[in-house]
């Protein structure tokens, strides 16, 4: 009989592989952070490391993250079968299956999730450079990108919660002045 795997297992599986790779929730939130504060400069980094514990809370980003990390893991190790053992070794610029499995996961947060992730990718902002740099034995091709996808998916967030809150307050003001 398969064994059921709970969500509280999973997520706490997930928060150990990124601990174990270097990356803690307040990194991402500093991404988050600098992505969003031109656009809400009330924005409080506490607001950003709740925005990607949710992010993190989606089963898609948990599987995604377990899936990812890994294959960077057993790239480390030498476990791959060639060519995809080197691909993923020398995070091949045109292998594209590192990017297509972290965009997959933003996807659920609009398109301000979509180009948030490419500027993400392309600018390797924050713990993203430090993780792409190709220095040492750690392998973490599919890492940088999927960091960069839940910061995108965390900036979305506030973005649309942003959205929403001046929108009440313009209704607000626009209920007071009809009454008036």
């Amino acid at each position: 009989m398969k064994r059921k795997v709970h969500s509280a297992e999973v997520k706490q599986a997930v928060m150990g592989k990124l601990a174990a790779r270097g990356v803690t929730v307040e990194d991402i939130a500093y991404i988050v952070h600098e992505m969003q504060s031109p656009y809400d400069t009330n924005l409080t980094i506490d607001s950003c490391i709740n925005s990607v514990n949710a992010v993190l809370g989606k089963r898609e980003m948990q599987h995604a993250l377990l899936v990812g990390i890994e294959l960077d893991m057993l790239a480390e190790q030498g476990m791959l079968s060639e060519p995809l053992q080197s691909i993923i070794e020398s995070d091949e610029s045109l292998f594209g299956c590192d990017e297509t499995l972290a965009l997959g996961s933003v996807l659920g947060y609009g398109s301000i999730g979509v180009t948030t992730f490419g500027h993400l990718d392309k600018h390797k902002v924050g713990i993203i450079k430090k993780l792409d740099t190709k220095i040492g034995k750690g392998v973490h091709t599919f890492l940088d990108d999927l960091v960069a996808s839940i910061a995108a998916s965390a900036s979305s967030r506030i973005a649309h919660h942003t959205r929403d809150i001046e929108e009440r307050e313009a209704e607000a003001d626009d209920t007071e002045e009809t009454a008036s």
